[in-house]
């Protein structure tokens, strides 16, 4: 229960401004069906992240505590910098006529398939419950995909979130720091 919370900061952190929550803004505005698309986006997410909690089943028995929190470490440097990248807007999926529920689910899993969100479920659920980490990663998914559904493209890319991209990419980055310095037993 203790991956439940930190997987939802996380993945709503990382998700804020992301090409994920741009496609399902772009894909509610063009079906004009917010909460469709915005339900199967989340549902794209859940699966990603099943994948991510079954990959961690997998190797956390493998993995010592300070490994454990080492890969963490990495997961929150990696999100750090990914952060602090520009974010492009993702392909507009126009050319895919197979409707509104498979495109949304299709597109967001192929975009998302390997991002920052897995990543950090997959670093939260090999050092707790893979499942509740998969549910709270889904659940802060799915709360940015929902509001950048109901709010449509022209709204999402009008909020600032470069500044609070870099800010979260800075705590990202110092948090990474000090839970590596740990794990490697250098404070």
């Amino acid at each position: 229960m203790e991956a439940l919370v930190p997987a939802f900061i996380a993945a709503l952190l990382t998700q804020l401004g992301d090409r994920s929550a741009i496609l399902t803004a772009i894909l509610a505005d063009r079906y004009g069906r917010p909460l469709t698309v915005a339900v199967t986006a989340g549902l794209a997410h859940a699966a990603l992240n099943a994948l991510a909690a079954l990959g961690a089943i997998a190797i956390a028995p493998t993995l010592t505590p300070n490994a454990q929190a080492l890969f963490l470490a990495v997961a929150l440097v990696v999100g750090g910098f990914s952060a602090l990248l520009p974010v492009k807007t993702p392909d507009r999926l126009e050319s895919w006529g197979i409707g509104s529920i498979p495109t949304a689910f299709l597109g967001t899993f192929s975009l998302a398939l390997g991002a920052q969100t897995q990543f950090f479920t997959l670093a939260f659920a090999v050092r707790s419950d893979p499942w509740f980490a998969a549910a709270g990663a889904t659940a802060g998914a799915f709360a940015v995909a929902f509001v950048a559904g109901v709010l449509g493209e022209l709204s999402w890319v009008r909020i600032p979130f470069r500044g609070f991209r870099m800010l979260v990419g800075l705590l990202f980055l110092i948090a990474g720091a000090v839970i590596g310095a740990g794990a490697l037993r250098l404070i």
